[in-house]
């Protein structure tokens, strides 16, 4: 049975952990009150809390690069038999832990890499993959590699964006000498950050919302909703034909 921490060792403890991303509230206790964007990311989950299942029971659900535990602990609140969040970062996931022993949640944390995913040799119905693909080398083969290994049925996606807006239509095929389309401002684009964006080195790319969509779609991935401005639900389907993730698992060594 865990013990119950009163809110100085809460606190004290939470401190020891380092610098949290995730602002959690632990029995009166916040872990990152002076987040620059605010109460983060619970301002962000109440423009799309509505448009995930309210009811979980009996699902599972993966937290790809699950940070500070925050959306993990909330799918475990909803009820999900699994809540699995792994992150590549031992400090997240140590965060992860703690605050869900204080909110006496059952939930399994693991350090494992998007890239890896395909070790776990398991799918789950709702993978959450929030705030990860502008910090990846290689955010196409990540979805890629999520559609072929982990999702069974729901994605629920966000990522940080810039430029338009909006998302025209697109054409199946453009000719050579067509060369005006790529100038529009709702063409997708994923601009490429060489050096740092936020004073962030992992931050390699931003894409627009045409981008976003045009990626889920490529990936395999339907959106069905789009709640808030960063957020997708998506269901898998079929990936378009040359979509399959070429990425192997890497060989682990003792």
């Amino acid at each position: 049975m865990t013990a119950i921490l009163d809110a100085d060792e809460i606190r004290r403890r939470a401190t020891a952990l380092g610098e949290w991303f995730h602002n959690i509230d632990l029995h009166g206790v916040p872990t990152a009150p002076n987040h620059f964007l605010g109460d983060y990311p619970t301002v962000k989950w109440r423009h799309f809390a509505d448009a995930v299942p309210q009811d979980l029971t009996g699902l599972s659900v993966l937290d790809i690069g699950c940070n500070g535990g925050f959306y993990s602990l909330e799918m475990k609140r909803r009820g999900a038999a699994r809540v699995l969040g792994v992150d590549s970062d031992k400090s997240y996931l140590a965060q992860a832990r703690f605050a869900a022993e204080v909110s006496g949640l059952d939930i399994e944390f693991r350090e494992l890499s998007v890239y890896d995913v395909g070790a776990l040799g398991e799918k789950f119905d709702v993978v959450l993959f929030m705030g990860v693909l502008y910090h990846l080398r290689h955010p196409l083969l990540a979805l890629d590699l999520i559609h072929e290994h982990v999702a069974r049925d729901c994605l629920v996606f966000q990522s940080m964006q810039r430029g338009a807006d909006t998302a025209a239509p697109v054409k199946e095929d453009y000719d050579f000498w067509d060369t005006a389309e790529f100038d529009r401002h709702d063409w997708p684009k994923l601009h490429f950050i060489e050096h740092r964006y936020a004073h962030d080195g992992t931050n390699w790319w931003v894409p627009n919302r045409a981008c976003v969509e045009a990626m889920l779609r490529s990936a395999g991935f339907a959106i069905t909703a789009h709640p808030e401005p960063e957020v997708y639900i998506c269901r898998r389907v079929d990936a378009p034909a040359g979509a399959e993730a070429v990425y192997p698992v890497r060989e682990r060594r003792a």
